[in-house]
C-alpha cells in the first residue's frame, strides 16, 4: 500500500466529503451555477499561483538532485494547469486584468498558505502531504466525473466538459501517479507511527480546506 493510499484510508469521510462535495457533483451533472463557476475559477487561479510557490519551495527544500527534478516537474504542472484556467477564464468573460486584481477569499488564504506553513515550518516530505489532497484528489474526481460527461455527449455539450476533460486527461493523471510515487520516494520505505500520525493531521487539515475551498464557491452565490 502507497503512503498515499494509507493517507487516504485513515482520513476517508474527510476524503469522501471533499471528492463527493456539492460542487463536485452540481459540476459533473452541469447544473452548476454559473456564477459559482466563475467565482471557482477566480480563486482558484490565485490558489494555483500559491501551489507554484508551494512548488518552488519544495525544489528548495529537497536535498537529491532527484527531489529537486521532481519538484521542477510538479511546478511545471501547475504552470500548465494556469494555462487552462486563463482560456476558461476569457471564454467567461472574466478578463486578464480582472482575474488578477481580483481580492483572494477567506477559503483561498487559509488553505494556501496552510500548505506554505507546512513546508517552512515541516520537511519536504510534510509539504507534499499537503499538496496531496489538490494534485491527487483532482485526478480522482477528473475520472470519477468523465463517464458522465461521455454520458452528457462529450466534451463540446457539457457546460464544463474542458474542466472535466483536463482533470481526467493523460498528463494531469501521469502528475497524480508520479506525485503519489514521490511520497514512496520521500518516506524512504518506512515511517515511525508517530511520523505517520503527523503526517495523517496535515493530510486531513489540507483536506478540510479543499472541503472549504468547494463551499466558499457555493456560498458566493447564495
Amino acid at each position: 500500500m502507497t503512503l498515499f493510499d494509507t493517507l487516504k484510508d485513515r482520513c476517508l469521510s474527510e476524503w469522501e466529503a471533499y471528492t463527493r462535495h456539492e460542487f463536485v457533483t452540481e459540476l459533473g451533472r452541469g447544473t452548476l451555477p454559473q456564477a459559482v463557476f466563475r467565482d471557482y475559477l477566480v480563486q482558484d487561479f490565485h490558489f494555483l499561483v500559491q501551489f507554484a510557490r508551494a512548488n518552488a519551495l519544495a525544489a528548495y527544500k529537497s536535498r537529491t538532485l532527484a527531489d529537486i527534478a521532481a519538484a521542477h516537474r510538479s511546478t511545471g504542472a501547475i504552470l500548465s494547469e494556469t494555462e487552462l484556467h486563463l482560456r476558461l477564464t476569457e471564454r467567461w468573460g472574466i478578463p486578464r486584468a480582472e482575474l488578477e486584481a481580483a481580492a483572494e477569499k477567506q477559503a483561498t488564504v487559509a488553505y494556501t498558505r496552510y500548505v506554505l506553513d507546512c513546508g517552512m515550518a515541516g520537511d519536504v516530505l510534510d509539504l507534499h502531504v499537503a499538496l496531496a489532497p489538490c494534485t491527487i484528489g483532482y485526478a480522482e474526481i477528473g475520472a470519477h466525473l468523465m463517464p458522465r460527461l461521455a454520458e452528457q455527449g462529450g466534451q463540446d455539450e457539457h457546460p464544463y466538459g474542458e474542466w472535466i476533460a483536463e482533470y481526467s486527461g493523460v498528463e494531469f493523471t501521469a502528475a497524480s501517479r508520479a506525485a503519489i510515487e514521490q511520497l514512496d520516494v520521500l518516506a524512504g520505505g518506512g515511517l515511525t507511527d508517530r511520523r505517520l500520525d503527523e503526517l495523517t493531521d496535515v493530510f486531513r487539515t489540507a483536506t478540510r480546506l479543499e472541503v472549504d475551498f468547494w463551499q466558499q464557491a457555493l456560498d458566493s452565490a447564495r
